[in-house]
């Protein structure tokens, strides 16, 4: 159990930990350049690619899809409860609480305890959350958003086309799926990459209020997790991975936003760092559960 726990935490501290030392040698990274290369790129050809090869049931990739919402749905509800007891303003924390790092760390970790079956469940939930991050994450923060928003995300056509294909049976030319392939292959390693430089950077303020938002963040996540996966009757790597990602750390573009929008940045910045270092911390016990 040791060695399975090592095999798969081991290459997502490796490359995270080299995009720490990066940032924290002072070498540029362009954050801007690499996030944008992930989000518009990286990320919509991997998930393309991914649902081309799918060898599951189309239908089960699309329930998981479901669940991940019905999570979203949850962490709102529960957050807001948490945060008026808490009396803290609901704009500035909820976004903290319902957007876990389901991307940079959830998908790789999912790949690695689960592999090619527990990628495509991951990336369900992934694309799920990303398009509610740029969606109602942005209301959150800023009070308002628009359909264009929605209408400049590629997650949201690489899923439309990759549906279209896999549902009317057409073939898609080979070298379109190599393409997409080589094209997806740069995500995972940038986005833990991406991770560590942003915690290379980020400074903690306000400790006492970012490690609470931390651990009710992780807690909560957990608590879905399971909650859902014995509602629905989960097992297996569906239930790993649902749970998994749900337990995920506050995700990095929640600080982002924060900042862009002035909501609470100080406090934001400190609960991504906490609780990806309680994250780290916990990992092992989380997966020797779900691996057992």
């Amino acid at each position: 159990m040791l060695e399975i726990l090592f095999n798969v935490i081991a290459p997502v501290l490796i490359c995270a930990g080299l995009g720490f030392y990066w940032a924290k040698s002072g070498r540029t990274f362009h954050m801007e350049s690499v996030t944008g290369l992930v989000t518009n790129v990286g990320a919509p050809m991997l998930v393309f690619s991914t649902l081309i090869n799918l060898e599951m049931e189309l239908s089960t990739f699309l329930e998981f899809g479901l669940l991940a919402f019905y999570a979203l749905l949850a962490f709102i509800v529960f957050g807001i409860i948490a945060l008026k007891l808490l009396r803290w303003p609901v704009r500035d924390y909820l976004s903290s609480l319902i957007f876990p790092n389901t991307g940079n760390m959830g998908v790789p970790l999912c790949l690695f305890a689960f592999g090619e079956e527990g990628l495509a469940f991951a990336l369900a939930f992934f694309t799920v959350h990303a398009v509610m991050q740029f969606t109602l994450g942005v209301y959150i923060a800023s009070g308002s958003t628009s359909p264009a928003q929605l209408a400049k995300t590629p997650l949201i056509y690489a899923v439309i086309i990759a549906l279209a294909l896999k549902i009317s049976g057409i073939p898609t030319p080979e070298w379109i799926v190599d393409t997409a392939k080589l094209l997806g292959g740069i995500t995972i390693p940038l986005m833990l990459m991406a991770l560590g430089v942003s915690l290379a950077n980020l400074s903690v303020h306000h400790l006492g209020k970012a490690t609470a938002l931390s651990l009710l963040r992780l807690v909560l996540g957990f608590a879905v997790g399971m909650g859902l996966a014995e509602i629905f009757g989960l097992e297996g790597v569906a239930r790993g991975v649902l749970v998994l990602e749900c337990t995920m750390p506050v995700a990095v573009f929640n600080y982002l936003f924060a900042l862009r929008y002035g909501r609470a940045a100080g406090e934001v910045a400190g609960s991504v760092l906490i609780s990806t270092t309680l994250s780290f911390l916990t990992l092992p016990i989380l997966l020797a559960y779900l691996l057992s």
